[in-house]
């Protein structure tokens, strides 16, 4: 029986950005697969210069996201002191970076940037494990009910509003995997989380699982809709580069639902 690692993730903010190109940083509706498993990478104590690890845990687990709630659109007019350009160097705090110059150093300079949040943005989580998972989903779940780092969704201003809540579910399906989560897990998620206006059939963004590993099958409820690609399959996290990734796209069909 197939096992899944089910989780919430809610923010009063969220920060899902996509490709970051000058002054316009704008975002998604949903967290990808970097942002997930970077949290996840985390709460386990993986240090983002790991690249080997955070490899390991992008390869070794798929990946499905439900937009439970798609929260509302917020866009930020930044402004940001930092040092001219020095290729190479680096500062070990923000501090260092702002301190005053040397006699001869030129001034700090101002950046703007217009960023865009998600406001009461909510999604359930399911992870699987494939053949190369580096670590057993329990400890994945340990690591989320006590996490070594702090866990925020998108950018560290960005801190979870309450608890992921994982628990593991053996289920021969995806759908219902998350119908369990639901019975059983939801309704204690929901006294501690705001209730914002809930979407009548939630989308599910699913990994298509590469050659070699088990086939993920939806289950009932849930009806393939398209395929798409999304840029978070990291490269390297040092130089935040990423490469495009293929997922499939899944309707969720309410009871009743002739189709």
């Amino acid at each position: 029986m197939p096992a899944f690692l089910l989780f919430s993730l809610w923010a009063p903010l969220a920060a899902m950005g996509d490709v970051a190109v000058g002054e316009r940083r704008t975002g998604l509706e949903r967290p990808g697969k970097s942002a997930v498993l970077g949290l996840v990478a985390a709460a386990l104590g993986i240090d983002r210069t790991e690249e080997a690890a955070l490899r390991a845990l992008h390869d070794g687990y798929g990946l499905a996201v439900r937009v439970d709630t798609p929260g509302t659109l917020v866009t930020d007019f930044h402004t940001a002191q930092v040092p001219p350009a020095r290729r190479g160097r680096r500062w070990p705090t923000r501090r260092a970076e702002l301190a005053r110059p040397k006699p001869g150093e030129p001034e700090l300079e101002t950046v703007l940037s217009w960023r865009e949040y998600r406001a009461d943005a909510r999604f359930t989580i399911a992870l699987w494990p494939r053949r190369a998972a580096p670590r057993p989903l329990a400890e994945l779940e340990q690591a989320l009910r006590r996490p070594v780092h702090t866990l925020y969704l998108g950018r560290k201003a960005c801190p979870l509003g309450a608890p992921p809540a994982p628990v593991i579910v053996e289920a021969p399906t995806l759908s219902e995997a998350l119908a369990v989560h639901d019975r059983h897990c939801r309704p204690g998620i929901d006294t501690v989380l705001p209730r914002p206006q809930a979407v009548a059939a939630p989308a599910v963004y699913a990994d298509i699982e590469p050659e070699g590993e088990a086939r993920l099958e939806l289950g009932p409820g849930l009806t393939p809709h398209h395929r798409r690609m999304r840029r978070d399959d990291p490269i390297s996290r040092r130089r935040w580069q990423f490469r495009l990734r293929e997922e499939q796209v899944a309707r969720t069909v309410p009871p009743g639902d002739p189709s």
